[in-house]
């Protein structure tokens, strides 16, 4: 296996602390508790990076091929650290977006169905979050479907043991613990916001900032003959 899919699997885990003060009050709503439901929603959220992964992958390719992959990771890495240090930035159409999918829960939240739990899992992936826009950035850069979402899917998948320890026990992440992972979630936002611009400065530091070469065009549809034959 390609060494960044252990990344990917190891940048979940370190990940699942971030979704468990952002994700884990929905799965503690989740209507009825039991290990079914807890594996429908988080195979939900999981199905979800999946795709993301896939779609980011065919747009990483033609970013490769543009040349413009360093620039934009860091524009986004300055756009990230701008929303934290000024709050009031938020961009109204996150803003819109969340509150619309916030209104998509409703019906499904209303239901005891397992389609219902697989929903509210396939909602939640599409919440903004930094640590997922980080593992997208990697999807982009592995430039191909099947490489992005494998990324994708390792990455939520390193999110699970702690997501479904959320989601079956009430008791065993006492609400002041979330609270306090609560507090720190800006310093994992301005963290990731770094690490897309130092990602996009080319530093040529492995995982971090891996050195990319420009890509270079080449016409193949006429090749020099190398001898000519003699009678």
């Amino acid at each position: 296996m390609n060494k960044a899919m252990y990344i990917a699997f190891i940048t979940g885990l370190i990940s699942s602390l971030h979704c468990m003060g952002m994700c884990g009050p929905i799965a503690l709503a989740l209507p009825v508790r039991s290990p079914q439901n807890a594996i429908l929603y988080n195979f939900g959220r999981i199905s979800t990076y999946t795709v993301l992964g896939a779609i980011f992958g065919i747009f990483g390719k033609g970013l490769y091929l543009a040349g413009i992959q360093q620039n934009l990771s860091i524009v986004l890495g300055i756009s990230i650290i701008a929303i934290i240090i000024f709050p009031k930035l938020h961009f109204s159409f996150t803003d819109k977006f969340t509150s619309k999918v916030r209104q998509w829960f409703i019906p499904f939240f209303k239901q005891k169905s397992p389609f219902s739990m697989f929903m509210i899992g396939v909602l939640n992936g599409l919440l903004p979050c930094g640590m997922v826009y980080l593992a997208i950035l990697g999807a982009i850069a592995m430039s191909g479907v099947m490489e992005g979402s494998l990324y994708m899917f390792l990455f939520g998948l390193g999110t699970l043991p702690m997501m479904l320890l959320v989601s079956l026990s009430k008791t065993i992440i006492k609400p002041q613990f979330r609270f306090q992972i609560n507090k720190l979630i800006p310093v994992f936002t301005l963290c990731i916001g770094i690490l897309f611009i130092i990602r996009g400065l080319n530093l040529g530091i492995a995982y971090v900032s891996p050195k990319i070469g420009k890509q270079e065009k080449t016409m193949s549809c006429c090749r020099p003959s190398s001898t000519l034959s003699e009678k």
